[in-house]
């Protein structure tokens, strides 16, 4: 009887250590802390955001394929999906996403700016110039790496000879959200 009562009172304290918010967590414990399922969870969308910003492109698709999964397309997941498989260098299944986002009215001048990048890098220019000039026009002329991308398409345009020169010259840059621009290389 003492045994069986000894055994109980063991096996009580040993659970007790397991329930839900009776132990502290270690604060020097070189593990994770545990997922608090009585909060609610981020948006994948803000998360992928972020993720975008912090140039981890793989860990964006992953974020805003979760946000798919509960939201459905969105013009925003596909601009998202588009831009991170842009920075992978996917630039056909970039442009797909990107094509599919700006169908919604609300598509961002971002993602017009982004496809318009697409398309320079595939050798589209002209399209591109007229993809950029809509950009353009829905920021309401305000966006300055929209309007020096623009330039550039233009100046690109009115190329009539190939210089390696010139192309070798380019880089693709970040410059804040996800938007991209075109540079000339620094020596």
């Amino acid at each position: 009887m003492i045994r069986a009562a000894l055994a109980a009172l063991a096996c009580f304290v040993l659970l007790s250590g397991c329930a839900d918010g009776l132990s502290a967590p270690d604060k020097d414990s070189p593990y994770a802390p545990g997922v608090d399922l009585k909060k609610d969870a981020v948006d994948g969308t803000v998360v992928g955001n972020r993720l975008l910003a912090a140039k981890q492109y793989e860990l964006a698709l992953d974020a805003y394929t979760r946000a798919a999964a509960q939201q459905g397309m969105t013009g925003e997941i596909y601009a998202g999906i588009g831009a991170a498989n842009f920075g992978l260098g996917r630039l056909g299944q970039a442009e797909q996403q990107l094509r599919k986002a700006i169908e919604y009215e609300d598509a961002a001048p971002e993602t017009w700016n982004n496809l318009g990048l697409v398309l320079m890098d595939t050798g589209r220019t002209p399209e591109a110039v007229e993809i950029l000039r809509r950009a353009f026009a829905l920021s309401n002329g305000e966006s300055d790496e929209i309007r020096d991308n623009l330039r550039l398409a233009l100046a690109m345009q009115g190329e009539t000879v190939y210089d390696p020169e010139l192309q070798e010259e380019l880089d693709l840059v970040r410059s804040g959200g996800s938007v991209y621009r075109l540079k000339p290389q620094e020596p």
